[in-house]
This record gives structure tokens, sequence and C-alpha cells, in this order.
């Protein structure tokens, strides 16, 4: 939905202002191909992939001692993620394999995230559940099988089930509770923290620039004013917002990776 699909205006009769709502986050198909439809958001994160890949070939296709410009930013990037996140909670030692992946999930949400303030695209692909959960679930499966080849079948299901003939009778209680903890909360939560966050931040942005829009008539001019002044304001916020989305993401995956790989947790 953009501000300028109308001519709706405040003091015009019959004249009432639309507020931006969940029919903002659905887009109809833009083309088909070989039967599968592609829309404004699966267009986007198809575009982030190549620009993710395109970026860090171009810095490293053939890195040089003495690195460019771009190599240089490239590797700033790729240092953030390593020593910042991956580093942090998996160590070197460990955290050495799993660093490709890392920076490769943060930057390609990151860039999901930054389609939100990029004029004619102004839509953050994450705002659509679909996308998150999808990332959600890779790192969900990847702790699920770093969990049993760390621990073993039998350790595995004990990490799963919070196993612990310690606490007595309250075990089965607690072993269905860490179940449903791990099976159901942990990549449920994972991929709706960045949803949510995104979705309720383009909603701001659209009902700011909408409002002042429809507010430009007459003496509303001084309202419009306001909200623009607002739309700015709630758009610089989402720049900061739509990184460190972007990191939580990542820092989780961090989290998970780390706790399937301890011995005991």
């Amino acid at each position: 939905m953009l501000a300028l699909d109308t001519e709706c205006h405040l003091f015009i009769p019959g004249c009432g202002f639309e507020a931006p709502g969940l029919h903002s986050f659905v887009f109809e198909p833009l083309f088909t191909i070989g039967g599968y439809e592609f829309n404004k958001p699966m267009l986007l994160a198809l575009l982030s992939t190549v620009i993710v890949v395109a970026f860090f070939w171009a810095a490293f296709g053939r890195a040089k001692v003495v690195p460019g410009k771009l190599q240089m930013i490239g590797e700033a990037g790729y240092d953030f993620v390593r020593r910042g996140l991956v580093y942090d909670a998996l160590g070197k030692k460990e955290g050495e394999k799993y660093v490709p992946f890392m920076v490769a999930l943060f930057f390609f949400v990151w860039i999901m995230n930054l389609w939100s303030i990029i004029p004619v695209a102004q839509f953050p692909v994450t705002s659509v559940i679909a996308f998150p959960l999808g990332l959600a679930l890779v790192v969900y499966v990847l702790w699920l099988v770093l969990t049993f080849k760390k621990q073993g079948f039998v350790g595995g299901l004990k990490n799963l089930t919070g196993y612990d003939k310690s606490v007595g009778w309250v075990l089965p209680l607690i072993m269905v509770l860490e179940l449903l903890q791990h099976l159901v909360i942990r990549p449920f939560t994972h991929a709706v923290r960045l949803f949510a966050n995104m979705f309720a931040g383009h909603m701001l942005i659209l009902m700011f620039t909408v409002a002042s829009w429809y507010l430009l008539n007459g003496i509303g001019i001084a309202y419009a004013g306001v909200s623009f002044v607002m739309t700015l304001v709630m758009t610089a916020f989402e720049i900061f917002i739509q990184a460190i989305q972007a990191y939580i993401f990542v820092l989780l995956a961090c989290n998970y990776v780390q706790g399937a790989l301890a011995e005991h947790h």
C-alpha cells in the first residue's frame, strides 16, 4: 500500500482515512515461472540472495594481501560476525567451521530487512512470517543434527527431554515441558521475534506515511508536517532495528549450536 494510491484527503466529504492493515502485506503475483508464482516479497528475497553472493564473490573472489576497498568492507563484515557472534558463543576452535554459515545468515537477514527503506521496494521481506520461519527451521535442523551427532542417540534424547533422575517425581512434567520447549517453542519464538519486530516497524512507517498524505489539505497541512517528521524518525529508528534484529537472530542461532555441542546442559 502506497500513500499516493489514493486521492483522498482530510476535509473532503465522504473521504475517510484508509489505515494500513494486513492487506498491506498481501501482494499479487508479479510473474509466473514454470507454474510457480513470484510476488514482491519472493522477488526481494531472491534479490537478497543474489546481492549477498555477488558482494562476497566480488570481495573475496580475487583476494589480495593488500586488500582493496571492497575487500576491506567484506573482511570487516565477515570479521564482525566471526568475532562478535560466533567466537563469543562457540569459541574459536569450535566456532570456525560455522562462521561461513552465520555470516551468510546475518547478511541475508539484514538485506531482507533493509528493503523496507529502499525506494520502490519499500517492504521488509521478513515481515512475512514464512521467511523468518524458514530460516529458523534451517537453524533448528542444524541444532538437531549437531545434538545427536555430538551426544549420540541416548544423549540427544536426554538433551531434548531434560532427563535428570535427581529431580524425582516431577521428572515426567519436566520432560514434557522440555520437549515442548525444544520441539515447538524454540523454533517458533526464534522466527516470531524477527517477524514481529519487522512487521510492527513497517506498519508504523506505513501509518505515518499514509497519514502525512491524507492530512495534506487545508489546515491539516500543519498536522501533515508533524506526521512526516514522525515518518522520518521511524525510518531512522527502523534502520537501527533492522541491524539489531539480524544480530539477535544470528546470536540465537549461535547459542543453539553451542547448546548442541555442550556435553551436558
